[in-house]
C-alpha cells in the first residue's frame, strides 16, 4: 500500500470539471492528486461545440490539451486509476484504488460525471453521441432543417418537440410503443403537423454510427438523418453515495451554491451534479469548485493559525 497524507485535495475525475478545477487549485499552489482511468462519456463524440475557442475540435483533443495544461502546474499529480472505495478518517479522506494503495486528502472533489442507460434497442448505442443527439444547444446546428427524429414520450416528448422544432421543420415523434401524451399536447402537436409514431422500434440501422433508417418491429421503416433522445442515467462513480452524499430527486449530486455536497468537505462539479450537460459548463463548474474548495482551506488554515497564535 501507499499513502499521501501530505495533499490538500484529491479530485476523481480527470475529465474538463476535474481539469479545470486541478488547474484553479495548482494556480492556488495546492497540492492535490487527480485519478482519472480514462472513459468520458463523451469518448464517442466527434465533435464539442458553443464552446468559444473550441468550437467544433474533437473533445478528446481539448482534454488532452488541457491535461498538458494543467501539468505545468508542479503541485498537481496525476495517477491513472480505478477508485474502488472512500472513507473518512480525522479531519481528512482516505481514497483507495484497484491496485490498494491508499491515498489521504483533506478535501474530495467528485468530478466523475453520469453513466447513460442505453434502451434495448439494436444500433442506439453505436450512434449515441454521433447522430443519437442529448442537445440541440451542443449539436442541433450540425443538423439543422434535416429530417430529425425524437424518440420519447409523455411530457419529455412534448417538450422535446418544443426545443427541437427551432432548428428543424422537418420533425417526427417516435413514442417506441403507445403514446402517453395527452389530448391537449396531440391536438397542439398535431396543429404543427408532427407526426407521432407510436409503432415498437426494432433496430437502427446506420453507418459507422450515423442514422440512417428506423426499423419497426412490423419491418416499415422511416428514414432520419437524426435522433434526439433522453435516456436514463446513473452516477458513474457511487463513491460519494457510500460517503453520505444525498441526490437529487433527478439522481444528481446535490450541491449548495459553491459545489459543496452534503458531506462537509466533498465536492462535486460537472455532469454529476448538473442538467446541462457541456464541455463548456464541466470547465466553469470545474472552476468554480477549485475556487470554493481552496476558499474553505483558507478558511480553515486561518483560524487554525489565529488559535496557535493564541496559546502561545
Amino acid at each position: 500500500m501507499q499513502e499521501n497524507l501530505k495533499l490538500d485535495a484529491i479530485i476523481i475525475g480527470g475529465s474538463y470539471a476535474g481539469l479545470s478545477a486541478a488547474m484553479a487549485l495548482g494556480r492556488a499552489l495546492r497540492k492535490v492528486l487527480v485519478i482519472d482511468y480514462g472513459r468520458p462519456c463523451n469518448r464517442q463524440t466527434p465533435h464539442s461545440h458553443n464552446f468559444l475557442t473550441h468550437d467544433g475540435e474533437v473533445p478528446a483533443l481539448i482534454a488532452a490539451k488541457a491535461k498538458q495544461q494543467v501539468e505545468q502546474y508542479p503541485t498537481i499529480q496525476f495517477l491513472n486509476a480505478n477508485v474502488v472505495e472512500a472513507r473518512q478518517a480525522d479531519n481528512s479522506f482516505q481514497i483507495i484504488t484497484q491496485e490498494e494503495n491508499v491515498y489521504s486528502a483533506k478535501k474530495l472533489l467528485f468530478a466523475t460525471g453520469l453513466k447513460d442507460i442505453m434502451p434495448a434497442i439494436s444500433g442506439f448505442e453505436a450512434c449515441w453521441g454521433k447522430s443519437i443527439l442529448h442537445c440541440p444547444y451542443c449539436h442541433g446546428y450540425e443538423v439543422k432543417q434535416q429530417r430529425t427524429g425524437i424518440l420519447a414520450n409523455g411530457d419529455m416528448g412534448y417538450e422535446l418537440i418544443k426545443l427541437i422544432d427551432n432548428w428543424t421543420s422537418d420533425l417526427i415523434l417516435f413514442t417506441n410503443g403507445p403514446s402517453s401524451l395527452t389530448a391537449e399536447q396531440m391536438s397542439v402537436i398535431s396543429k404543427h403537423k408532427i407526426p407521432v409514431i407510436e409503432k415498437p422500434i426494432d433496430f437502427l440501422h446506420h453507418d459507422q454510427g450515423y442514422i440512417e433508417q428506423i426499423v419497426f418491429s412490423d419491418y416499415s421503416t422511416y428514414d432520419v438523418t437524426a435522433l434526439y433522445a433522453r435516456p436514463a442515467f446513473e452516477q458513474h462513480c457511487h463513491l460519494p453515495i457510500a460517503l453520505g452524499c444525498e441526490l437529487t430527486e433527478q439522481g444528481l449530486l446535490k450541491i449548495d451554491a459553491f459545489q459543496r455536497t452534503t458531506v462537509k468537505g466533498v465536492f462535486a462539479a460537472g455532469d454529476n451534479a448538473s442538467l446541462f450537460r457541456s464541455v463548456s459548463m464541466a470547465v466553469a463548474a470545474g472552476t468554480f469548485a477549485g475556487v470554493a474548495l481552496n476558499k474553505e482551506l483558507i478558511d480553515e488554515q486561518f483560524l487554525y493559525k489565529k488559535m496557535f497564535i493564541e496559546t502561545i
